[in-house]
Protein backbone atom coordinates (compact mmCIF):
# COMPACT_ATOMS: atom_id res chain seq x y z
CA UNK A 1 0.00 0.00 0.00
CA UNK A 2 1.41 3.36 -1.31
CA UNK A 3 1.77 6.26 1.54
CA UNK A 4 -1.02 8.10 -0.33
CA UNK A 5 -3.43 4.73 0.25
CA UNK A 6 -2.74 4.17 3.63
CA UNK A 7 -3.21 8.20 4.76
CA UNK A 8 -6.24 7.84 2.36
CA UNK A 9 -7.85 5.38 4.38
CA UNK A 10 -6.39 6.62 7.92
CA UNK A 11 -9.03 7.34 10.20
CA UNK A 12 -9.67 10.32 12.46
CA UNK A 13 -8.75 9.65 15.65
CA UNK A 14 -11.39 11.48 18.71
CA UNK A 15 -11.32 11.74 22.14
CA UNK A 16 -15.10 11.51 23.47
CA UNK A 17 -16.16 14.01 26.69
CA UNK A 18 -19.35 13.67 28.48
CA UNK A 19 -20.47 14.71 32.17
CA UNK A 20 -21.70 12.89 35.19
CA UNK A 21 -24.38 15.05 37.16
CA UNK A 22 -27.63 14.33 38.69
CA UNK A 23 -29.52 13.65 36.30
CA UNK A 24 -27.06 11.38 34.47
CA UNK A 25 -25.10 9.06 36.88
CA UNK A 26 -21.95 7.28 35.94
CA UNK A 27 -23.76 4.13 34.84
CA UNK A 28 -26.25 6.00 32.44
CA UNK A 29 -22.94 8.05 31.10
CA UNK A 30 -21.01 4.82 30.20
CA UNK A 31 -23.85 3.66 28.18
CA UNK A 32 -24.61 7.02 26.46
CA UNK A 33 -20.29 7.03 25.74
CA UNK A 34 -20.87 3.79 24.24
CA UNK A 35 -23.67 5.03 21.86
CA UNK A 36 -21.37 8.27 21.49
CA UNK A 37 -18.69 5.72 20.43
CA UNK A 38 -20.80 4.03 18.06
CA UNK A 39 -21.82 7.27 16.45
CA UNK A 40 -18.26 8.05 16.17
CA UNK A 41 -17.17 4.42 14.23
CA UNK A 42 -19.91 5.22 11.84
CA UNK A 43 -19.11 8.62 10.91
CA UNK A 44 -15.43 7.10 10.73
CA UNK A 45 -13.39 7.94 13.60
CA UNK A 46 -11.83 5.29 15.92
CA UNK A 47 -11.86 6.43 19.50
CA UNK A 48 -9.15 6.91 21.15
CA UNK A 49 -9.71 7.83 24.98
CA UNK A 50 -13.08 8.28 26.76
CA UNK A 51 -12.96 11.86 29.42
CA UNK A 52 -15.84 12.06 32.42
CA UNK A 53 -16.04 14.97 34.96
CA UNK A 54 -18.57 15.49 37.77
CA UNK A 55 -20.20 18.80 37.17
CA UNK A 56 -23.32 20.55 39.12
CA UNK A 57 -23.45 23.04 36.38
CA UNK A 58 -21.39 23.38 32.52
CA UNK A 59 -18.89 26.07 32.60
CA UNK A 60 -20.69 28.99 30.28
CA UNK A 61 -17.36 29.20 28.85
CA UNK A 62 -15.87 25.83 28.19
CA UNK A 63 -18.73 23.66 29.39
CA UNK A 64 -15.99 21.97 31.19
CA UNK A 65 -13.78 22.66 34.55
CA UNK A 66 -10.45 24.51 34.08
CA UNK A 67 -8.67 21.42 35.18
CA UNK A 68 -10.66 18.79 33.10
CA UNK A 69 -9.87 21.01 29.88
CA UNK A 70 -6.43 21.55 30.75
CA UNK A 71 -6.22 17.70 30.82
CA UNK A 72 -7.44 16.88 27.42
CA UNK A 73 -5.82 19.39 25.80
CA UNK A 74 -2.31 17.90 26.99
CA UNK A 75 -3.60 14.59 25.98
CA UNK A 76 -4.62 15.99 22.38
CA UNK A 77 -1.69 17.70 21.82
CA UNK A 78 0.76 14.78 22.95
CA UNK A 79 -1.17 12.53 20.98
CA UNK A 80 -2.25 14.70 17.81
CA UNK A 81 -5.83 14.16 18.46
CA UNK A 82 -8.15 14.93 15.19
CA UNK A 83 -11.35 15.22 16.92
CA UNK A 84 -12.78 15.98 20.30
CA UNK A 85 -16.67 15.42 20.77
CA UNK A 86 -18.73 16.08 23.41
CA UNK A 87 -22.01 14.04 23.99
CA UNK A 88 -23.77 17.23 25.40
CA UNK A 89 -25.12 20.18 22.91
CA UNK A 90 -22.86 22.73 23.22
CA UNK A 91 -23.18 26.25 23.00
CA UNK A 92 -21.81 28.17 19.92
CA UNK A 93 -18.97 30.36 22.32
CA UNK A 94 -18.55 26.85 23.94
CA UNK A 95 -17.26 25.44 20.96
CA UNK A 96 -15.60 28.57 19.76
CA UNK A 97 -13.58 28.83 23.41
CA UNK A 98 -13.02 25.27 23.34
CA UNK A 99 -11.54 24.91 19.86
CA UNK A 100 -8.89 27.54 20.77
CA UNK A 101 -7.96 25.70 23.79
CA UNK A 102 -8.08 22.22 22.06
CA UNK A 103 -6.27 23.53 18.74
CA UNK A 104 -8.64 20.87 17.25
CA UNK A 105 -12.23 19.98 15.64
CA UNK A 106 -14.70 20.13 18.51
CA UNK A 107 -18.25 18.37 17.99
CA UNK A 108 -21.12 17.71 19.95
CA UNK A 109 -23.57 14.97 19.60
CA UNK A 110 -26.10 16.43 17.44
CA UNK A 111 -23.50 18.23 14.89
CA UNK A 112 -21.79 14.40 14.47
CA UNK A 113 -25.52 12.83 14.04
CA UNK A 114 -25.88 15.31 11.50
CA UNK A 115 -22.67 14.74 9.58
CA UNK A 116 -23.84 11.00 9.94
CA UNK A 117 -27.03 11.62 8.34
CA UNK A 118 -25.26 13.89 5.48
CA UNK A 119 -22.78 11.07 4.66
CA UNK A 120 -25.98 8.65 4.28
CA UNK A 121 -28.11 10.39 2.51
CA UNK A 122 -28.70 8.96 -0.80
CA UNK A 123 -31.21 10.35 -2.69
CA UNK A 124 -31.83 14.25 -3.21
CA UNK A 125 -34.83 13.98 -0.87
CA UNK A 126 -32.57 12.93 1.72
CA UNK A 127 -29.81 15.67 1.22
CA UNK A 128 -32.36 17.80 1.14
CA UNK A 129 -33.52 17.08 4.50
CA UNK A 130 -30.16 16.86 5.80
CA UNK A 131 -29.24 19.93 4.55
CA UNK A 132 -32.03 21.93 6.10
CA UNK A 133 -31.12 20.42 9.16
CA UNK A 134 -27.31 21.54 8.98
CA UNK A 135 -28.38 24.61 8.10
CA UNK A 136 -31.25 24.93 10.88
CA UNK A 137 -28.40 23.73 13.50
CA UNK A 138 -25.76 26.38 11.45
CA UNK A 139 -27.83 29.61 12.42
CA UNK A 140 -27.84 30.09 16.14
CA UNK A 141 -23.63 29.40 15.59
CA UNK A 142 -22.57 31.89 13.48
CA UNK A 143 -19.54 33.83 14.84
CA UNK A 144 -16.86 36.05 13.54
CA UNK A 145 -15.20 32.92 13.12
CA UNK A 146 -16.73 31.75 10.20
CA UNK A 147 -15.60 31.99 6.73
CA UNK A 148 -17.71 34.55 4.87
CA UNK A 149 -20.90 33.04 2.99
CA UNK A 150 -21.58 35.55 0.70
CA UNK A 151 -19.60 34.78 -1.94
CA UNK A 152 -22.84 31.71 -2.10
CA UNK A 153 -24.68 34.35 -3.18
CA UNK A 154 -23.34 37.89 -5.27
CA UNK A 155 -22.20 40.31 -3.00
CA UNK A 156 -23.73 43.48 -4.84
CA UNK A 157 -26.55 44.53 -3.47
CA UNK A 158 -26.62 42.39 -0.38
CA UNK A 159 -24.73 44.40 2.33
CA UNK A 160 -27.14 47.40 3.78
CA UNK A 161 -25.23 50.72 4.89
CA UNK A 162 -22.86 49.74 8.40
CA UNK A 163 -24.33 45.55 8.00
CA UNK A 164 -21.25 43.49 9.42
CA UNK A 165 -20.22 40.51 7.47
CA UNK A 166 -22.32 37.99 10.24
CA UNK A 167 -25.23 39.82 9.91
CA UNK A 168 -24.94 39.25 6.19
CA UNK A 169 -24.37 35.50 6.53
CA UNK A 170 -27.41 34.73 8.81
CA UNK A 171 -29.52 36.01 6.34
CA UNK A 172 -28.26 34.24 3.08
CA UNK A 173 -28.48 31.21 5.18
CA UNK A 174 -32.22 32.15 6.58
CA UNK A 175 -32.53 32.56 2.59
CA UNK A 176 -31.00 29.18 2.19
CA UNK A 177 -33.42 27.38 4.84
CA UNK A 178 -36.64 29.03 3.00
CA UNK A 179 -35.91 28.14 -0.13
CA UNK A 180 -35.15 24.47 0.90
CA UNK A 181 -38.63 24.55 3.41
CA UNK A 182 -40.41 25.17 -0.43
CA UNK A 183 -38.85 22.76 -1.84
CA UNK A 184 -39.33 19.96 0.65
CA UNK A 185 -42.98 21.00 0.70
CA UNK A 186 -43.23 20.51 -2.73
CA UNK A 187 -41.80 17.39 -2.90
CA UNK A 188 -44.08 16.39 0.82
CA UNK A 189 -47.52 17.09 -1.55
CA UNK A 190 -45.69 15.02 -4.57
CA UNK A 191 -45.33 12.16 -1.85
CA UNK A 192 -48.85 12.26 -0.13
CA UNK A 193 -50.67 12.20 -3.51
CA UNK A 194 -48.32 8.97 -3.95
CA UNK A 195 -49.79 7.72 -0.19
CA UNK A 196 -52.85 8.79 -1.74
CA UNK A 197 -52.35 6.34 -4.95
CA UNK A 198 -51.53 3.58 -2.93
CA UNK A 199 -55.23 2.26 -2.88
CA UNK A 200 -57.14 0.74 -0.36
CA UNK A 201 -54.66 -1.29 1.21
CA UNK A 202 -54.00 -1.55 5.17
CA UNK A 203 -50.32 0.48 5.84
CA UNK A 204 -47.79 -1.38 8.16
CA UNK A 205 -45.00 0.96 9.30
CA UNK A 206 -41.65 -0.59 11.03
CA UNK A 207 -40.32 1.45 13.84
CA UNK A 208 -37.78 1.61 16.31
CA UNK A 209 -34.17 2.60 18.01
CA UNK A 210 -31.93 2.44 15.17
CA UNK A 211 -29.37 -0.48 14.00
CA UNK A 212 -32.28 -2.46 15.50
CA UNK A 213 -32.81 -4.74 11.96
CA UNK A 214 -35.63 -3.49 10.78
CA UNK A 215 -34.55 -2.96 7.17
CA UNK A 216 -33.45 -6.81 7.56
CA UNK A 217 -36.97 -7.76 8.08
CA UNK A 218 -38.00 -5.39 5.48
CA UNK A 219 -36.14 -7.51 2.97
CA UNK A 220 -37.33 -10.63 4.74
CA UNK A 221 -41.32 -10.05 4.48
CA UNK A 222 -41.20 -8.04 1.27
CA UNK A 223 -38.35 -10.41 -0.35
CA UNK A 224 -36.51 -6.90 -1.84
CA UNK A 225 -33.22 -5.46 -1.50
CA UNK A 226 -33.63 -2.86 0.80
CA UNK A 227 -29.77 -1.48 2.57
CA UNK A 228 -28.99 -3.02 5.61
CA UNK A 229 -25.60 -2.67 7.40
CA UNK A 230 -24.68 -2.89 11.54
CA UNK A 231 -24.32 0.86 11.07
CA UNK A 232 -26.25 3.72 12.80
CA UNK A 233 -28.83 5.04 10.66
CA UNK A 234 -27.66 2.65 7.63
CA UNK A 235 -31.28 3.91 6.34
CA UNK A 236 -32.62 7.68 5.98
CA UNK A 237 -34.72 7.30 2.76
CA UNK A 238 -38.70 5.88 3.72
CA UNK A 239 -39.06 2.88 1.56
CA UNK A 240 -42.68 1.30 0.93
CA UNK A 241 -43.16 -2.14 -0.63
CA UNK A 242 -46.21 -3.97 -1.16
CA UNK A 243 -46.10 -7.48 1.04
CA UNK A 244 -48.55 -10.27 0.65
CA UNK A 245 -48.98 -12.84 3.14
CA UNK A 246 -50.90 -15.49 2.10
CA UNK A 247 -52.91 -14.20 0.27
CA UNK A 248 -53.40 -10.87 1.78
CA UNK A 249 -51.60 -7.91 0.68
CA UNK A 250 -50.61 -4.76 2.43
CA UNK A 251 -48.35 -1.60 2.56
CA UNK A 252 -44.64 -2.02 4.52
CA UNK A 253 -42.48 0.77 5.23
CA UNK A 254 -38.98 0.84 6.40
CA UNK A 255 -38.48 4.33 8.28
CA UNK A 256 -35.19 5.72 9.91
CA UNK A 257 -34.28 4.72 13.27
CA UNK A 258 -34.73 6.63 16.17
CA UNK A 259 -31.92 7.68 18.78
CA UNK A 260 -31.57 9.12 22.42
CA UNK A 261 -31.13 12.74 22.06
CA UNK A 262 -32.34 13.22 18.96
CA UNK A 263 -31.72 16.90 17.64
CA UNK A 264 -35.15 18.37 16.97
CA UNK A 265 -33.32 19.76 13.04
CA UNK A 266 -33.87 16.33 12.41
CA UNK A 267 -36.91 15.53 13.71
CA UNK A 268 -38.65 19.07 11.75
CA UNK A 269 -36.65 18.41 8.40
CA UNK A 270 -37.68 13.98 8.42
CA UNK A 271 -40.99 15.16 8.32
CA UNK A 272 -42.08 12.43 5.86
CA UNK A 273 -40.44 9.81 7.52
CA UNK A 274 -43.15 10.60 10.74
CA UNK A 275 -45.80 11.18 8.19
CA UNK A 276 -45.17 7.52 7.32
CA UNK A 277 -45.57 6.82 11.16
CA UNK A 278 -48.25 8.85 11.61
CA UNK A 279 -50.68 7.72 8.44
CA UNK A 280 -49.67 3.91 9.52
CA UNK A 281 -52.90 1.62 10.16
CA UNK A 282 -49.94 -0.52 12.13
CA UNK A 283 -46.81 0.01 13.91
CA UNK A 284 -44.19 -3.25 14.61
CA UNK A 285 -42.16 -1.90 16.60
CA UNK A 286 -38.43 -3.40 16.38
CA UNK A 287 -36.15 -3.74 19.17
CA UNK A 288 -32.57 -5.39 19.58
CA UNK A 289 -33.06 -8.01 22.22
CA UNK A 290 -29.08 -8.38 22.56
CA UNK A 291 -28.76 -4.80 23.17
CA UNK A 292 -28.32 -4.45 27.61
CA UNK A 293 -30.08 -1.09 27.60
CA UNK A 294 -33.13 -2.28 24.96
CA UNK A 295 -35.87 -1.49 27.82
CA UNK A 296 -34.62 2.13 27.05
CA UNK A 297 -34.82 1.87 23.95
CA UNK A 298 -38.26 1.01 23.53
CA UNK A 299 -39.13 3.72 25.40
CA UNK A 300 -37.30 6.58 23.52
CA UNK A 301 -39.24 5.14 20.71
CA UNK A 302 -42.45 5.06 22.60
CA UNK A 303 -42.04 9.00 23.78
CA UNK A 304 -40.82 9.57 20.12
CA UNK A 305 -43.67 8.40 18.38
CA UNK A 306 -46.17 9.97 21.45
CA UNK A 307 -44.80 13.28 20.46
CA UNK A 308 -45.21 12.80 16.93
CA UNK A 309 -48.41 10.33 16.58
CA UNK A 310 -51.56 10.69 19.58
CA UNK A 311 -53.38 8.06 18.20
CA UNK A 312 -53.31 4.66 20.17
CA UNK A 313 -52.20 2.32 17.02
CA UNK A 314 -52.36 -1.47 17.17
CA UNK A 315 -48.47 -2.27 17.73
CA UNK A 316 -46.02 -5.77 17.60
CA UNK A 317 -43.37 -5.35 19.26
CA UNK A 318 -40.78 -8.16 17.81
CA UNK A 319 -37.61 -8.55 19.67
CA UNK A 320 -35.20 -9.09 16.77
CA UNK A 321 -31.46 -10.66 17.08
CA UNK A 322 -32.27 -13.44 19.62
CA UNK A 323 -29.48 -15.29 18.31
CA UNK A 324 -27.22 -12.69 19.12
CA UNK A 325 -28.44 -12.46 23.14
CA UNK A 326 -25.85 -12.94 25.84
CA UNK A 327 -26.23 -11.96 29.29
CA UNK A 328 -24.47 -13.00 33.23
CA UNK A 329 -26.94 -14.48 35.49
CA UNK A 330 -26.06 -12.88 38.21
CA UNK A 331 -27.92 -15.17 40.99
CA UNK A 332 -27.32 -17.32 43.43
CA UNK A 333 -23.52 -16.41 42.48
CA UNK A 334 -23.85 -18.08 38.80
CA UNK A 335 -22.15 -16.17 36.28
CA UNK A 336 -22.56 -18.39 33.74
CA UNK A 337 -23.45 -16.81 30.35
CA UNK A 338 -26.67 -17.50 28.73
CA UNK A 339 -26.11 -17.77 25.19
CA UNK A 340 -28.59 -19.09 21.94
CA UNK A 341 -27.20 -22.47 23.22
CA UNK A 342 -29.20 -22.38 26.38
CA UNK A 343 -31.49 -19.76 26.07
CA UNK A 344 -34.03 -21.24 23.43
CA UNK A 345 -37.03 -19.57 21.93
CA UNK A 346 -39.58 -22.00 24.83
CA UNK A 347 -37.14 -19.97 27.14
CA UNK A 348 -37.82 -16.28 25.20
CA UNK A 349 -41.97 -17.32 25.50
CA UNK A 350 -42.00 -17.89 29.11
CA UNK A 351 -39.76 -14.73 30.52
CA UNK A 352 -41.23 -11.58 31.69
CA UNK A 353 -41.21 -10.16 28.33
CA UNK A 354 -43.20 -11.96 26.64
CA UNK A 355 -46.09 -11.77 29.13
CA UNK A 356 -46.05 -7.83 28.85
CA UNK A 357 -48.57 -8.00 26.08
CA UNK A 358 -50.11 -10.70 23.54
CA UNK A 359 -48.63 -8.83 20.29
CA UNK A 360 -44.98 -9.65 21.23
CA UNK A 361 -42.56 -11.94 18.90
CA UNK A 362 -39.03 -12.94 19.37
CA UNK A 363 -37.07 -14.08 16.18
CA UNK A 364 -33.68 -13.40 14.65
CA UNK A 365 -33.93 -11.91 11.09
CA UNK A 366 -30.80 -12.79 9.93
CA UNK A 367 -30.75 -16.14 10.71
CA UNK A 368 -34.48 -16.02 9.83
CA UNK A 369 -35.56 -17.94 12.76
CA UNK A 370 -38.82 -17.06 13.98
CA UNK A 371 -40.00 -15.94 10.73
CA UNK A 372 -43.51 -17.57 10.31
CA UNK A 373 -45.15 -16.75 13.55
CA UNK A 374 -44.26 -12.95 12.95
CA UNK A 375 -45.80 -13.50 9.35
CA UNK A 376 -48.56 -15.02 11.18
CA UNK A 377 -49.48 -12.22 13.68
CA UNK A 378 -49.02 -9.85 10.59
CA UNK A 379 -51.70 -11.77 8.83
CA UNK A 380 -54.16 -11.45 11.89
CA UNK A 381 -53.60 -7.95 12.50
CA UNK A 382 -54.05 -7.00 8.92
CA UNK A 383 -56.90 -9.15 8.48
CA UNK A 384 -59.00 -7.71 11.49
CA UNK A 385 -58.38 -4.26 10.57
CA UNK A 386 -59.14 -4.83 6.61
CA UNK A 387 -62.31 -6.44 7.71
CA UNK A 388 -63.58 -3.88 9.77
CA UNK A 389 -62.44 -1.15 6.85
CA UNK A 390 -62.97 -3.19 3.76
CA UNK A 391 -66.12 -5.23 4.90
CA UNK A 392 -67.53 -5.97 1.39
CA UNK A 393 -63.91 -7.14 0.01
CA UNK A 394 -64.08 -9.59 2.84
CA UNK A 395 -64.91 -12.50 0.62
CA UNK A 396 -61.43 -11.56 -0.85
CA UNK A 397 -59.85 -13.14 2.34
Amino acid sequence: MTETQILKNKRESAVLIGVIHLYQPEEKLVEYLDELEFLADTAGAVTVKRFTQKLNQPNPKTFLGAGKISEIAGYIRENKIDIAIFDDELSPSQIKNIELIFNCKVLDRTNLILDIFASRAQTSYAATQVELAQYQYLLPRLTNMWTHLSKQKGGIGMKGPGEREIETDRRIIRDKISLLKDKLKKIDKQMAVQRGNRGSLIRVALVGYTNVGKSTIMNLLSKSEVFAENKLFATLDTTVRKVVIENLPFLLTDTVGFIRKLPTQLVESFKSTLDEVREADVLVHVVDISHPNFEEHIETVDQTIAEIDKQDKPTLMVFNKIDAFNYLQREKGDLSPYSKENFNLDDWKRSWIAKTGNNVVFISATQKENVEELKNRLYEMVAELHATRFPYNNFLY
